[in-house]
Parts: structure tokens; C-alpha cells; sequence
């Protein structure tokens, strides 16, 4: 395989130790109270590297329950693009709709709709790859992408 894109996400593999700070409830487009906590990660290849399983966890969030996430991203070396899943012990049985998008360098930039917390809600998530201390973002936009507000950044550093 020529496609060197489909190891762009090769820098989250391995484990970290994760802090969040995250908006305490990030269905509420008015809320301005922001929590952190610590959690861990662990990610590693699956499908002849051209995608992979991402699972974190955060056994003390001050926001809620512990929980259990898992992510899985898949790179279509057609389009040169990523598809990334995310399911959580929080929403029991529910796989949220894809985020889709690509790196340009070291940032990557992913984009979807979903419906949440009754509203409709079109979300990025940005990935800064460090391979030491990789960065996540994710903002919401409640007006249809006219304007993006920031709700939760993870900061890996490697263990």
C-alpha cells in the first residue's frame, strides 16, 4: 500500500494518560461550568492498519458516572479520508453517527450532525498529532456551523 495516509493516526497508538477538561454538561448549549479530570487510553491497529480501536477510560469524572469509551476510526484510502465511531458506558448500545475529515499536517480536522440533548447539532473535532503528547478538541455548533463553541480537549501525554 502506497497511501501513507492511512498511518496518520500511528501517534495515539500505545497507552497515555489523558486529562480532560470538558464543559460539566456539554448538551446544555448555555452551560459555562467546566470540569477536569484524569482518565487513561489505549489505542492499537485492526484491520491491516487501515484502521484502529481507541479505548479510554475516566474512573473519578466530577460531571458523572465513570465510564468507558470506545472509538474506532477507518481510513478509506479512496477518498483519503477518516470515518471515526464513538460509543460510550454512558449511552448504553448507541454508536454515535461518523465524523469524517483528513489531516493536513499534523492537524487533522473531522466533521458530523447529531441530535443532542433534543437539539440538533453539527460538531468538529480537531486532532493535534504530537507523538509524545497528542491534543483533542471538541466543539459543538448550534446554529448550523455560523459559529463553533469549544465543550471538551483531552491532553495525552505517553506512559
Amino acid at each position: 500500500m502506497g497511501d501513507t495516509g492511512s498511518h496518520e493516526f500511528d501517534f495515539i497508538f500505545g497507552q497515555f494518560h489523558v486529562h480532560h477538561r470538558k464543559l460539566r454538561d456539554n448538551t446544555d448549549p448555555a452551560c459555562t461550568e467546566w470540569v477536569e479530570f484524569e482518565g487513561g487510553s489505549k489505542a492499537f491497529p485492526v484491520l491491516g492498519e487501515l484502521g484502529h480501536v481507541h479505548i479510554l477510560d475516566a474512573p473519578a469524572p466530577p460531571d458523572g458516572e465513570p465510564f468507558e469509551g470506545l472509538t474506532l476510526r477507518l481510513y478509506d484510502p479512496a477518498t483519503g479520508t477518516w470515518g471515526i465511531w464513538w460509543s460510550s458506558t454512558r449511552a448504553p448500545g448507541r454508536l454515535d453517527p461518523p465524523m469524517t475529515g483528513r489531516f493536513t499536517g499534523r492537524h487533522g480536522v473531522f466533521h458530523g450532525s447529531d441530535v443532542i440533548g433534543g437539539n440538533p447539532v453539527d460538531l468538529r473535532f480537531e486532532w493535534h498529532a504530537d507523538p509524545e503528547n497528542p491534543r483533542w478538541e471538541q466543539s459543538f455548533s448550534w446554529d448550523g456551523g455560523q459559529s463553533w463553541r469549544l465543550n471538551w480537549v483531552m491532553s495525552f501525554s505517553r506512559r
